[in-house]
């Protein structure tokens, strides 16, 4: 840390590897006290979507091995990237949890040994919590404010309130949606991962061929999924049942369509999770879009309709930014650390590790623990 009169400069260390990205970063962060000045000197991040796109998923074991091997060259390119060396850090901060064990282990070992080497401190965040903070990065926010997280894995409705406080007001009872967009895309046949790939085949789609159905359309924030991943498989298999296949615009037509069901029910749920923080919180009216199905331009576009029509400040990040990546684990980490809101237990690596640890789990127990 480089330190004056005024103010502190720190260069922070971020990696991730809880899925099938493996992602380094280096931030620089002003902090005078009163604010604080983020700038990222390089976001890097190595996917694994080769190894995966023959099993249209990510194979848990193939991922573990594909970060031990890649997460110290691409940390050396984030460093050579912001033009340091691994002496100018100041702070490492890693994703400890929730994700894939392997995956996990891969990053919290590399950081270990990284930053008892170095003598400096190592913080272990969550990487659910990283996505929420990542607009803190792009916008000045204050606590609290409404976040929807929604990514290959996740989706939940946010309120939070500080590093360590959040409530869960509403989320997916099954599958997530980013996990339907891949399984969509592999009906389909076009590909892994399929959140890319969808929205590619929407923009020249009829999103009103196929009237899908909006389940579990409810006062409540939560939402499911399920049923419309089915809708469209049965959709697509009653097509090449019929004519023997499908033809190019039954893909672009079932792929936007899809996506505008997809965004209706986005739109609805966040009217009433906008209803309820209005009811329950005080505060600057704020609504951040997270996580990776928050790339996809035409959930962003309704999505940000919603709030204006409701008098809430529309926040998100760049699309590079909304999938995992290593600059938002720095910057959490940079947050628990100067805080002093973290211990030696943030390292134990947990696979599991709701948001919320008040509130009954969405997902209910496995033997892991909460699921969500």
């Amino acid at each position: 840390m480089k330190k004056n009169s005024t103010e502190n400069v720190w260069r922070v260390l971020g990696l991730e590897s809880s899925c099938d990205d493996t992602a380094a970063s280096v931030l620089k962060i002003v902090d005078n006290n009163k604010e604080k000045k983020v700038e990222i000197l390089s976001s890097i991040v190595f996917n694994q979507n080769k190894l995966h796109v023959n099993f249209n998923g990510v194979v848990p074991e193939i991922a573990a091995r594909a970060h031990c091997e890649k997460i110290d060259i691409c940390t050396k390119e984030a460093l050579k990237k912001a033009s340091l060396s691994i002496k100018d850090i100041d702070l490492i901060s890693v994703t400890s949890g929730p994700g894939l064990i392997g995956g996990l282990l891969s990053g919290v070992m590399f950081a270990k040994g990284l930053a008892r080497g170095l003598k400096i401190p190592l913080i272990g965040v969550n990487h659910l919590a990283a996505h929420c903070f990542s607009v803190k990065i792009f916008h000045k926010i204050n606590f609290p404010y409404l976040t929807l997280l929604v990514s290959g894995g996740h989706c939940q409705f946010l309120i939070v309130k500080n590093v360590d406080s959040f409530v869960r007001i509403g989320g997916t009872i099954d599958d997530a949606p980013g996990e339907c967009f891949d399984k969509i895309a592999t009906f389909l046949g076009i590909g892994y991962p399929g959140g890319p790939l969808v929205e590619l085949k929407s923009k020249n789609g009829n999103e009103n061929r196929f009237p899908f159905p909006k389940p579990l359309m409810d006062n409540t924030c939560n939402m499911s999924f399920s049923g419309l991943k089915t809708a469209v498989k049965r959709e697509t298999e009653k097509l090449i049942a019929n004519q023997g296949g499908l033809y190019h615009v039954d893909v672009e037509d079932i792929c936007a369509s899809f996506q505008k069901t997809t965004s209706e029910i986005f739109k609805y749920k966040t009217m009433n999770a906008i209803k309820f923080f209005n009811n329950n919180f005080e505060g600057d009216k704020n609504l951040a879009i997270v996580g990776g199905v928050a790339a996809n331009k035409k959930i962003r576009h309704e999505l940000q309709k919603v709030a204006f029509q409701n008098d809430f400040k529309y926040l998100t990040v760049p699309a590079q930014y909304c999938t995992d990546n290593a600059a938002m684990i720095a910057y959490l980490g940079f947050e628990k650390f100067i805080l002093k809101n973290h211990n030696n237990l943030d390292l134990v690596v947990k696979p599991r590790w709701p948001l919320d640890q008040t509130s009954t789990p969405i997902l209910g127990f496995g033997k892991r623990g909460a699921k969500a």
